[in-house]
């Protein structure tokens, strides 16, 4: 059975940085995408980044520059950190792992075959 474990979210402020991390486990990352989505309150969940299994990345046009991700394949583990925090993103973030056949859709809830339980973000002063 796979298991997804996020951590690292908290309280932060303003201009902070943050990495999440994603532990996996019972799923062999060389058939899935791995990746990271978001919900902010009152609005729906969306793509953020995700990373292939031969490692292409795919990035939401309104998270590029401030966030990156990258996977520890020994660890089976993904991490995301975001720079410069903003009170928009407050969200509580998710990982998810799609099939690696969709990995140009891996920002897309639809493919998505598992998810984490996620990890609450709160950028506030």
């Amino acid at each position: 059975q796979v298991h997804l474990v996020e951590s690292g979210g908290g309280l932060v402020q303003p201009g902070d940085s943050l990495e999440l991390s994603c532990e996996a486990s019972g799923v062999n990352l060389d058939n899935f995408a791995i990746g990271w989505f978001r919900q902010a309150p009152g609005k729906e969940r969306e793509g953020v980044l995700c990373i292939g299994s031969r490692g292409s990345t795919y990035a939401a046009s309104s998270v590029k520059g401030r966030y990156s991700t990258s996977r520890d394949n020994a660890k089976n583990t993904l991490y995301l950190k975001i720079d410069n925090l903003k009170p928009d993103d407050t969200a509580v973030y998710y990982c998810a792992v799609s099939p690696q056949m969709f990995v140009k859709r891996c920002l897309e809830s639809a493919y998505v075959q598992v998810w984490g339980q996620g990890t609450q973000v709160t950028v506030s002063s």
